[in-house]
Order: C-alpha cells, then structure tokens, then sequence
C-alpha cells in the first residue's frame, strides 16, 4: 500500500482517493473533470491538490482505497461497491456514480450437478473476491472452501483446484467457452461508488459540493432537454409525454393558442419521443444536450 505519511500537508483541503489504473481510473477522473475538479495530467502523479475546490485526490490501487478510507487516513473515495464489500473495511457507500457496473454470479460445469446455490455447501469455490462471497454465502448459511486467486478463475475447476467458481459476469460468452454455466442469483451488482467513514463530516461545504456536482454530472449524462411548440388544444398530450421532473416550463407564443414547451427527459429513447411529440401535434421539435445542472 501506498505511504501516505510521506505526503504534503493537505492544508484543511478534503482528502478523497481514487483509483490509480484501470477502467474505473479514467471514468472518475472524466466525472470528476465534468464536475469542474482538477485532475493529474501525468500518471506517476500520487497527490494532486486543487485548492480552488477545498480537495486533494491521493491516486491509489483500486483495492487499496476501502482500506485507507476505512482507516479515516483519507475522508471520502471512489472504487467499486464489489471492492468495499470484499475489503471488510469500516466504510460506508455515500452514493453511486452509474459507470463500472458489473455482476457476480456463481458458475460450474454444466451437467455437473452443481447447479443450485444449496450444492455450494462444502465445496470448493475460486473467486478474486474471497471477501464479498464468504459474506453472501455466510447470509445465507452456506459453508464452503473459498481458494483465493487474482485472475482467470475460470481456469480453476479444469486444473482440480476447485469445484465452482464466484466471478463477474458480462455476455457469459467466456464461462461457456470453459464449459461452464451460471445459476443461483447474482452475488453482487457492483458500479463505481463514492464511500466515506465517520471521520468526515459529509454535511461540510468541501463534500456537498462534490456530491451536488456529481448529481449534476449524472443528470447531464442521463437527461437531455427538449424544446417544442405545440397547439393548446394538444398540450396534455404533449405533456404527458414530457412531465420533466418537476414539471415542464411552458410559455406563450405569439401565434394565438400556440405555446412553447421546455423540459428534461431521459436520453435512452429520446428519439422515440421526437416521433411521438411530432404524432400528437408538436412541431418545431429541438433536442438540446445538458452540460451541467444542479436540481
């Protein structure tokens, strides 16, 4: 783990960390940049502080972050949810940041005979999270051997060092190229998250201004703004397809019972809703992006 003791002085600035590599490295610093924070431009950089916003990021290894978080060396940080279970660290998830998503099922040899969760009991299970599945299979009362590997666990049952295996799960495409079929629930729906300890005080201006520009990223990123004008004879057809989310702003034209209707919707099918307005009677349709927003 990194030391820490060997950094400069934060100066009353909130301490958050973040991931040093990796998938989840570069989406938060492209949050974070969306949100108007200062980010490292070189990637040996460990500290960076950016005053103007009350912060200083500490770059460290994904799994590591729990851990100092947990601790109260660092207030607040971003890593995977999947992470901060596995870790068993004294940190909480303060909200979640939509990107990094992933499943942890459980897989094993179709026609096996393992195939249900109640099967697991006394078996061998592979995962690189020995963590976050001795906690679910503790829930719900399942003893079991965990063997803990850093990778490739799919390659466990076929080299006789397990019996199952607990690892994230996309298309599936690469457990049935081993051989091997999901079942039982998922273990674990993981994404990026912010967490934090009781050491911080989240009430304080340094993290609620973080947290209201996050809110705002994600508004920006998962809403767009659409502009239309539409006949008042029209207009609660036209509403109903465009409630906003506290309501459209509507205005009054010059042209007599016409108005102009402003309001947020979500982008995934957006362009269906174009087609829709239009069918009702909207004409003059705009579909405009959202750089930021605070709700």
């Amino acid at each position: 783990m990194t030391d820490l003791s060997t950094t400069s002085p934060s100066n009353g600035l909130l301490k958050i960390a973040l991931p040093n590599k990796g998938a989840l490295s570069e989406a938060a610093a492209l949050m974070l940049r969306e949100a108007g924070y200062r980010q490292r431009t070189d990637p040996k950089e460990l500290v960076l502080a950016d005053e103007e916003n009350g912060v200083e990021f500490y770059y460290l290894r994904p799994r590591d972050i729990a851990v100092y978080v947990g601790e109260g060396t660092l207030g607040l940080g971003i890593t995977g949810r999947d992470m901060l279970i596995d870790s068993g660290a004294s940190a909480a998830e303060v909200k979640a940041l939509g990107f990094g998503r992933s499943r942890f099922r459980f897989a094993a040899p179709a026609g096996g005979g393992i195939d249900q969760l109640s099967a697991l009991a006394g078996r061998r299970i592979a995962t690189s999270y020995p963590g976050l599945v001795g906690q679910y299979l503790q829930g719900k009362g399942i003893e079991a051997r965990l063997i803990h590997l850093d990778g490739a666990v799919e390659s466990a049952i076929r080299l006789g060092v397990a019996d199952a295996i607990a690892d994230v799960v996309e298309t599936g495409s690469t457990l049935r190229k081993a051989g091997l079929e999901v079942f039982g629930e998922a273990i674990c729906e993981s994404e990026a998250i912010i967490i934090s300890n009781g050491h911080v005080d989240l009430n304080s201006s340094a993290v609620t201004q973080l947290l209201h520009r996050l809110d705002g990223v994600l508004v920006a990123r998962d809403y767009v703004m659409v502009d239309y004008n539409v006949a008042e004879s029209d207009l609660a057809a036209a509403t109903e397809l465009t409630p906003g989310l506290s309501g459209p702003t509507i205005s009054s034209l010059a042209r007599q019972g016409w108005v102009a209707v402003r309001s947020l919707v979500p982008r995934k099918g957006s362009q269906r809703l174009l087609d829709d307005l239009y069918a009702v009677g909207a004409r003059g349709i705009l579909l405009t992006e959202v750089a930021a927003a605070r709700l």
